[in-house]
């Protein structure tokens, strides 16, 4: 008889760790399927220094802590897979993967996350991976000595532009707005640091190069003046996206393909539940990750104990 677990868990990040921890240290069958690297958004994170109880630490140290932990409780993982097909209106759930194998469960959790954004401007397909990247732990090391651009002006951004002049010797960040949407102690650590200079009210209109990227074309917004910006590099922090495309029309998502969820975090499908990134709301952080993971897991807990 094929093994149907308690619950399927869709997706390894902060929010699927988190799950998976809790029902199966309630002594719940689960299984997560991850089809990307463990860890979600928590590895390309150089620097995590304010998740309570813990002072400082790496991104992909707290992933893989999460993930030991979680099976240390019983709780399987499967990664580098690719899901083609779900079921979710019957009673018991069906995920099929590419392979052919089918898992069964009783409840599903979705916690695919997100991913950068991209600012969809000319060059940023050429040069992607030649001189663009959304990911500073990923690609800092690639721009030691060198000169870079930062786009955005939320926490990530600031953030980021700070861990990166640890390589470049010279990090201009480009804003929209004549503010930013930090937390101040973000913005206070970016304005003293002496690599770091700035550029307001202003967008990148295009990515230009030949083998690498070697400018950008930078307009200031109130005058509409456009200019020309030497760079070697140039990284991307302007927000994520949903990985919900997948489960378009399975659960009901919102104008940005976010899932809509209660206060427990239940879906309007039955014994289907979200949580983390990809879920409404306005704050993403690995704590409220974190938090959206252990409610999911709860009343996945409740819901079959009814």
């Amino acid at each position: 008889m094929d093994e149907i677990f308690d619950t399927i868990i869709i997706g390894a990040g902060a929010a699927g760790l988190t799950a998976g921890i809790y029902t199966s240290r309630a002594k719940l069958s689960t299984l997560i399927l991850n089809e990307g690297a463990i860890g979600g958004q928590m590895v390309f994170t150089e620097e995590i220094a304010n998740y309570p109880g813990v002072a400082t630490t790496k991104g992909y140290i707290l992933a893989n802590t999460m993930k030991v932990q979680a099976k240390s409780f019983g709780c399987k993982i499967k990664s580098n897979i690719k899901i083609t097909k779900y079921s979710f209106n019957e009673k018991v759930k069906v995920v099929e993967l590419e392979d052919g194998r089918i898992f069964k469960s009783k409840s599903v959790v979705l916690t695919p996350g997100g991913r950068p954004r991209s600012l969809n401007i000319e060059g940023e397909e050429q040069f992607k991976g030649k001189g663009i990247s959304y990911c500073a732990t990923c690609d800092g090391d690639f721009f030691t000595g060198k000169e870079v651009v930062v786009v955005g002006g939320g926490n990530s951004a600031l953030e980021e532009a700070v861990a990166l002049t640890t390589y470049a010797t010279k990090v201009t960040i480009v804003h929209q707005f004549d503010h930013f949407q930090a937390f101040e102690h973000a913005i206070q650590e970016a304005q003293k640091n002496p690599k770091i200079e700035f550029i307001m009210e202003s967008e990148l209109r295009g990515f230009y190069g030949t083998d690498q990227l070697e400018k950008v074309s930078i307009e200031h917004l109130p005058t509409g003046k456009t200019v020309e910006f030497k760079t070697d590099g140039t990284f991307i922090f302007v927000g994520y996206q949903p990985n919900t495309e997948s489960i378009k029309g399975l659960v009901e998502l919102n104008e940005r393909n976010e899932i809509i969820v209660d206060g427990d975090k239940k879906t309007n499908i039955d014994g289907v539940f979200a949580a983390g990134d990809c879920i409404v709301k306005k704050y993403r952080q690995v704590t409220t990750a974190v938090a959206d993971g252990t409610i999911a897991a709860l009343s996945v807990s409740e819901y079959l104990r009814n």
